[in-house]
């Protein structure tokens, strides 16, 4: 073997050669792990990083805006429907129903559905009276909104119609007013509310002037719903829940 001058020389350069191999080795596997290291930091570190840093600058969810509940009535207000006539049909034409005992006293609201052609009677949130109603159509509707009472007259005569209005409760300057008729299937008013003259005499006996008549168009009344605010304004269209009992006639 040509450099090698014995077997000693041969043994000693194995020796020597395979501690060199196995160095180079282990560096190289250093090497490359390292090398793979920084790799994949700059590979997949560099991603993470960046998801952090924009869930960091993400806004935060911005809290939803604040509900805001129209203050309940008091329970014990006379503007809060307190009981209903217990009535378990509809009302008819011609038909009424009255019964003060749940409230002798305290103030006194009218209501109108004209949806339903009927008018109800609260007095200190408890309905004492309901009818059906009589209304106007076509051009001569009746009105909706919240009228006070600013008429009465119990023996009334129309001085457009030359016609009979017993006990008149007038709402409007123009002529709307609620009085006794003749209440049928197929009859109406020129947008006057007519009642059985029966019903308009015992609301004609407890109504004062300044009192409020509400009249809408579909809008129902359920227990505990406030009949009116007490500071509507009188004419104003109505929009709450304001309504006649729930009864169709």
């Amino acid at each position: 073997m040509s450099g090698l001058n014995s077997p000693l020389d041969l043994v000693r350069s194995r020796w020597v050669s395979a501690p060199l191999g196995l160095i180079a080795m282990s560096l190289g596997c250093l090497l490359a792990f390292h090398v793979g290291k920084d790799a994949a930091q700059v590979l997949f570190g560099g991603s993470q990083a960046e998801a952090h840093v924009a869930a960091a600058q993400a806004p935060a969810p911005q809290a939803k805006p604040a509900t805001l509940v129209a203050a309940a009535a008091p329970a014990n207000s006379p503007f809060v429907v307190k009981s209903i006539l217990k009535i378990d049909e509809p009302i008819k034409f011609g038909q009424y129903f009255w019964d003060e005992s749940a409230a002798k006293a305290g103030p006194v609201v009218v209501t109108v559905d004209l949806a339903a052609r009927t008018m109800s009677v609260f007095r200190d949130g408890h309905e004492i009276g309901a009818a059906a109603i009589l209304k106007g159509y076509g051009s001569k509707p009746t009105p909706t909104g919240v009228f006070p009472i600013s008429e009465k007259d119990a023996a009334h005569v129309s001085n457009i119609y030359d016609a009979p209005m017993p006990w008149m409760l007038r709402l409007t300057s123009d002529g709307i007013t609620i009085h006794g008729s003749k209440v049928e299937r197929g009859y109406a008013t020129n947008g006057c509310i007519g009642v059985p003259d029966g019903f308009a005499k015992r609301l004609f006996g407890i109504a004062s002037l300044g009192d409020r008549v509400i009249i809408t168009d579909g809008q129902r009344l359920g227990v505990g719903q406030p009949i009116i605010s007490a500071d509507a304004p009188a004419g104003a269209v109505s929009t709450g829940p304001e309504a006649a009992a729930h009864r169709d006639s």
